[in-house]
């Protein structure tokens, strides 16, 4: 029986749950306030959009969301990552698996897979609505439409909020739908940023901001010293502390910040030992002995980093490197191999890529994404309190519960 459906939002989960929720026979407007869809989707994986992640099965899919991973499986075998990546092809978007098996278009362009999921909304007809949804209709114990700025009242039998989280505010993700959900009883879960930029206590960074650096290998330890993560790839200084790729996957996996003091360690040199570094840093001493030790290490370090580097070894800039001891080599390629960090805490949300918590998953129906204290109200995407590694496992999670609460509705 054809039923009346609003979904309000219209990143990928919104998306996803308006166009198979009006496959299925529906009459489906999504509401969304920006005048264009997918607006923070547009800004994924570096404007490239990571897609999905191509790992094997679904466990995989699991074993990457640290946050009531478990409550995804329906979602997860409903519409896995192997049937997002044959969806986005189905509507001409050829895609491509990097390294970490993460999937990208083809063309390294986000705007392909926006615009293949709008021509998706106008293939199966959903009506298209730009307005601002100010609250949420319901009537004995079920939900019977919304209440928009401009519309005013708009009726139907099924609401599906998709509407985000907090990060990345200026895309729309203002969480609206925390306060929506919380008008009929939900708990929403304590909200903080994850996949974030890192503040450091080491004033120097400032310095570097802007300077990035490749190929480095990255290890975050607890208190106690116990390895928390482990990445290599690059990574980035900025006025406030690090970023880049490596340290936004790290501070997803710092998940008690403010009761637990964290370093990140970085080693420059991964491919070397300490031996072989030190024959390393032997060999352009020796091609530069009568030099300053200042002048000596633009062969090993990107200039911008050689005085921090040196000031943290106390070895004197101006010495002469047929001067310099193997003592203070050593402490050098110490140095090099461990260049410590003290984070004393995340960037705000506004600079996160995704938000951790959000709607309490034993609220929601696993098996639909339907409200377990209002009939008719589902839930879909970053609004609920699951979320995940980088790598397109957040993106599967939008998929994967949209398309779960469009089957369902």
């Amino acid at each position: 029986m054809s039923k009346q459906v609003i979904v309000i939002g219209g990143g990928p989960a919104g998306m996803m749950a308006a166009g198979v929720a009006a496959q299925r026979g529906h009459k489906v407007k999504l509401i969304e306030q920006n005048k264009m869809l997918g607006k923070k989707l547009m800004i994924t994986g570096k404007g490239r959009c990571n897609v999905t992640n191509a790992c094997e099965d679904v466990q995989d899919l699991i074993q990457n969301v640290p946050t009531n991973g478990s409550f995804l499986y329906s979602a997860f075998y409903g519409f896995t990552n192997q049937q997002t990546m044959a969806f986005f092809e189905s509507l001409g978007v050829p895609l491509k698996v990097e390294r970490g098996e993460r999937v990208f278009p083809v063309s390294d362009k986000s705007q392909d897979i926006v615009t293949a999921m709008r021509q998706f909304l106008i293939q199966n007809n959903v009506e298209l609505i730009c307005d601002r949804v100010d609250d949420i209709l319901a009537e004995d114990g079920a939900v019977c439409g919304v209440l928009t700025e401009k519309r005013g009242k708009i009726f139907a039998d099924r609401v599906i909020l998709a509407t985000g989280g907090l990060s990345y505010q200026k895309t729309g993700s203002t969480g609206d739908g925390y306060t929506f959900a919380e008008n009929f009883g939900h708990t929403i879960t304590d909200i903080r940023p994850s996949l974030v930029p890192l503040e450091v206590e080491e004033d120097w960074v400032s310095a570097l901001a802007g300077l990035s650096l490749k190929n480095v290998a990255l290890t975050v330890l607890d208190g106690r010293g116990k390895k928390v993560y482990a990445d290599f790839g690059e990574m980035m200084f900025a006025h406030f502390g690090l970023t880049g790729p490596t340290v936004l996957s790290a501070s997803a996996h710092m998940r008690n910040m403010g009761k637990e003091e964290y370093r990140l360690v970085l080693d420059l040199k991964p491919a070397l030992d300490e031996k072989q570094l030190d024959e390393r840093i032997l060999r352009d001493f020796q091609k530069n002995l009568n030099r300053d030790f200042r002048n000596s290490l633009g062969a090993l370090l990107p200039i911008r980093l050689i005085p921090e580097v040196i000031a943290i070894s106390g070895i004197d800039p101006y010495k002469k490197v047929n001067s310099v001891t193997k003592e203070e080599r050593s402490l050098l390629g110490k140095i090099l191999k461990n260049l410590e960090f003290h984070i004393t805490g995340f960037c705000p949300i506004e600079q996160a890529i995704i938000t951790s918590g959000g709607v309490s998953v034993k609220e929601v129906n696993p098996s639909t994404m339907e409200s377990k204290l209002i009939s008719g109200l589902y839930f879909a995407g970053e609004i609920l309190d699951v979320d995940a590694y980088t790598g397109g496992f957040n993106l599967q999670i939008a998929f994967s519960t949209g398309h779960l609460a469009g089957s369902c509705c």
